[in-house]
């Protein structure tokens, strides 16, 4: 078995070694992990991740959501090849943002839209295959990726808010680094 561990973490750090990517052009649609229903409200929750030991943003899907260190709504890592591994949570500005506080939704660089937790663009890992999974945790490349822990105050929120505003990125909050 860990030969075939090994290439797939291989084959998803050489895929992944695109990530580095900052010139804000990119040609890659953001199609997958999208937050959007049938509704104009997308919805993240708060889990309890028992590996983790602590409360985590997932999708309603029960999708652990991830965040990149150094990436903002202004200042965007992950694109081109990287969106192939790591799935923006995308969105609309159509879409308000609900489940927890501190939702908002940013424009990436190629145009489309993504749901962002205090400023932090959300995304999914495409080894997590089942709920609760949390193999991108720690995840190393032209960052690290985490996942996005809320203190209980956050988890308890449920306000809706506007999609038109826009919060700056932090590590504070509550949020894991």
């Amino acid at each position: 078995m860990r030969p075939k561990l090994l290439l797939t973490a291989l084959a998803a750090s050489a895929l992944l070694a695109a990530c580095g990517s900052s010139s804000g052009k990119s040609n890659t649609s953001t199609t997958s992990g999208s937050a959007e229903g049938s509704g104009s409200s997308a919805a993240v929750k708060p889990a309890s991740n028992a590996q983790l030991k602590q409360t985590i943003l997932v999708t309603p899907q029960g999708m652990t959501l991830y965040h990149l260190s150094g990436e903002t709504s202004s200042k965007f890592i992950c694109t081109s090849s990287c969106v192939a591994v790591w799935h923006p949570l995308t969105a609309s500005s159509s879409t308000k943002p609900s489940g927890v506080a501190s939702l908002t939704v940013v424009k990436r660089p190629e145009g489309g839209e993504q749901l962002a937790y205090k400023g932090m663009p959300l995304y999914t890992f495409a080894e997590d295959k089942a709920a609760g999974e949390v193999k991108g945790q720690g995840f190393k490349d032209v960052g690290t990726w985490m996942a996005v822990a809320v203190s209980s105050s956050a988890a308890q929120s449920s306000s809706s808010m506007s999609s038109g505003s826009s919060s700056s990125g932090g590590s504070e909050g509550g949020v894991a680094y």
